[in-house]
């Protein structure tokens, strides 16, 4: 089978091909169909040029973060994180909207390809096995997973992937029947809960904690939450069409 006759990283390297590829579809929908009769923020000549922000800041998040954690763990080498991504691109966008004064939450079109992207995307992670070091705790549950080295552990990459693919599931709902709303906090409710959910299962990782039980990536993920918080308070509805 196609399966058995891939490495652990060409697993990973096709799951994160099928997750840009799904993210990409997935966003074109959102934007045309689901999205067509709101005005959102930022359309135009400087859309382009905030996207290249976004990216640069989602890219320095990513690998900042991912190799910070392997660093604290004593791995050579660069990691990769979609919570930095998110984080840093987070940082990128509301830098660039404040410098300009930009009002409003220009991220809610990005939801939906995010949200199915990570669903797809930790599968990979679990396919890549023990190498990928995203595995989990060793555990004793009915379900836990042994990655080859005789340990079963918290197969957690699921965990995530199960998780989001219920708020992608979620998110689509309120999308078709309150496409305003979705447009105005969208973006917002999907950053606080991929924030708490991630929170909770780094409680089921190996990673080196850097404050009490808590590791860089609690903290991350917590700064997500609390974002994401205040935000919700002062977030401005969007419009529709006239």
């Amino acid at each position: 089978m196609l399966w058995s006759a891939m490495s652990p990283s060409g697993l990973h390297s096709l799951f994160e091909a099928l997750a840009w590829t799904a993210a990409l579809a997935v966003g074109w929908w959102a934007r045309r169909h689901a999205f067509a009769g709101v005005r959102l923020p930022m359309e135009g000549r400087r859309y382009p040029v905030y996207l290249l922000i976004l990216w640069l800041g989602a890219v320095a998040g990513a690998y900042g973060l991912g190799s910070l954690n392997l660093e604290l763990a004593g791995i050579p080498g660069e990691g990769r994180s979609i919570l930095g991504a998110i984080l840093g691109g987070v940082i990128a966008a509301e830098t660039y909207k404040g410098f300009f004064g930009f009002r409003g939450s220009t991220g809610a079109v990005l939801v939906l390809p995010l949200a199915v992207a990570i669903a797809t995307g930790r599968i990979g992670c679990f396919l890549a096995g023990l190498p990928d070091y995203t595995y989990g705790t060793p555990s004793s549950l009915p379900w836990a997973v042994d990655f080859g080295d005789g340990i079963p552990r918290h197969p957690v990459q699921l965990y995530e992937s199960v998780t989001m693919a219920l708020f992608a599931l979620g998110f689509f709902l309120w999308l078709r029947r309150r496409p305003l709303d979705a447009a105005s906090y969208g973006f917002y409710v999907f950053a606080g809960f991929y924030g708490l959910q991630r929170f909770l299962w780094e409680f089921l990782k190996p990673y080196p904690t850097v404050v009490g039980p808590l590791n860089v990536f609690h903290l991350a993920a917590a700064a997500l939450v609390l974002y994401a918080a205040f935000m919700l308070r002062v977030a401005r509805p969007a419009r529709a069409f006239a």
